[in-house]
């Protein structure tokens, strides 16, 4: 069947669209999960890890030190396995962009920490920050983040396979 005049053209199909999704899925969740996992073995080392950026005091450090890795764990797996998915890439976005927000206020503080992203944090050598490493690859799980929030549908995601599709 020919098109009318004025008719817009369908886009042609993108397959490669849902696979970047998938690889954006597993990064994110996989960072989330790994660094909740290491996290949450040492719970005291993640409470110092929030105190070092001296931005709370210690009963609020303690409670983002304590619940951090459970949300990191909680939002890696629903990630990992695809259920869920906008929203938890939306949580796991806003982590990255607090993530983000902390270390610029750690470093235009002049203070000398290591971020704490994958277990015990805290003070260094100021030569042995890594600031704009730990900023970009948190701005590129952002940036993840923010594709699955847009476009949520995976292959070999759970929320598919639960709706059916």
């Amino acid at each position: 069947m020919a098109a009318r005049e004025g008719d817009r053209p369908t886009a042609a199909p993108r397959p490669w669209v849902g696979y970047v999704g998938l690889v954006a899925r597993l990064a994110v969740g996989g960072v989330l999960l790994v660094a909740g996992l290491l996290k949450i073995t040492d719970l005291t080392g993640s409470v110092q890890s929030v105190m070092a950026y001296e931005l709370f005091p210690y009963p609020v450090a303690r409670l983002i030190g304590s619940m951090l890795p459970v949300v990191e764990i909680a939002v890696g797996l629903l990630l990992v396995v695809g259920l869920l998915t906008r929203g938890a890439a939306a949580v796991g976005g806003l982590l990255m962009l607090l993530f983000v927000a902390g270390i610029v206020s750690a470093w235009s503080r002049g203070l000398a920490i290591d971020c704490g992203c994958f277990g015990t944090g805290g003070p260094v050598d100021p030569e042995d920050t890594a600031y704009l490493p730990d900023i970009l690859r948190d701005l590129g799980l952002l940036a993840l983040s923010a594709w699955l929030v847009v476009r949520p549908r995976t292959p070999l995601a759970l929320d598919s396979l639960l709706k059916g599709r």
